[in-house]
């Protein structure tokens, strides 16, 4: 075994961007940018290594700072949107490959990596890349609104419940923002934990971040619907019915265009 393979420990890291960047600042402090193979997990994904060490690193927002900054002047904003997609594929081993990408382009400051498909990093994340733009792609497509009136507001709210594949929503709330911007609305990631929430009345017009949500409106959300909600659901649900052509249909292209995945919250799937 290389002996500076041997020596360059496990770097383990909370989850987050930042905490990946700060492993990023790591390396290259300790000098491990050199070794052969550089491992980033998260902390969720340890895979038990009896030949290597194992380092918790923890984030650190001067050093997040510093590393996005650099990363930022030599990738430019299109290169940190692929580092960014990239990383929300949330790949066991993407974060090494992230980081195996970012050593090719600071070591080619004049090189466009991304378009060198025979690295095998940058082959591996464009990969995941393309994953993630097609995920997006179909949430944007597929999120279904239910109007609800919660208990503690004073308006309806406009919510959806999603599971996507990949870690979508960080890069979804642009669209939702432009296209509802006139409705106030949240989407909750049910398999993360975590949603979006806008407000179209709130004057500084950011998409907010949430994480309390009420058991009940997840598992049970028809005890919230507004008196118009129900109505609208049994006439889509209908509509859709009377438009389909059964002589017509082709459930294999179906499911192709409109995987199984997708139906646990659509209304029309509901019914």
């Amino acid at each position: 075994m290389d002996l500076v393979t041997a020596e360059t420990p496990i770097l383990i890291f909370d989850g987050s961007f930042e905490g990946w960047l700060t492993c990023v600042f790591t390396i290259y402090e300790n000098g491990w940018q050199h070794a052969p193979i550089v491992t980033i997990q998260g902390e969720h994904e340890v895979v038990p290594n009896f030949w290597q060490d194992t380092v918790t690193v923890a984030t650190d927002e001067a050093k997040t700072l510093r590393v996005s900054d650099k990363l930022a002047r030599v990738f430019g904003k299109n290169g940190m949107r692929q580092l960014l997609w990239g990383f929300l594929s949330e790949s066991p081993t993407v974060y090494s490959h992230l980081f195996g990408v970012v050593r090719f382009q600071l070591s080619n400051p004049n090189l466009d990596v991304w378009e060198n498909y025979t690295h095998a990093d940058v082959m591996a994340v464009s990969k995941l890349i393309k994953m993630v733009g097609r995920e997006r792609h179909r949430m944007q497509a597929f999120v279904r609104f239910e109007q609800m009136q919660m208990p503690d507001t004073e308006k309806p709210v406009y919510f959806a419940r999603v599971e996507p594949d990949f870690n979508v929503l960080p890069i979804l709330h642009q669209h939702f923002k432009e296209r509802y911007a006139d409705q106030t609305w949240a989407i909750y990631d049910v398999k993360r934990g975590f949603g979006i929430y806008y407000a179209h009345d709130d004057p500084s017009e950011q998409v907010h971040i949430i994480f309390d949500v009420d058991d009940e409106a997840l598992l049970h959300p028809q005890q919230f619907y507004s008196k118009a909600e129900q109505q609208y659901q049994t006439l889509w649900q209908k509509y859709f019915t009377h438009v389909t052509i059964k002589e017509r249909l082709n459930r294999k292209l179906h499911i192709q265009y409109l995987p199984k995945r997708y139906w646990k919250y659509l209304t029309e799937k509901m019914g």
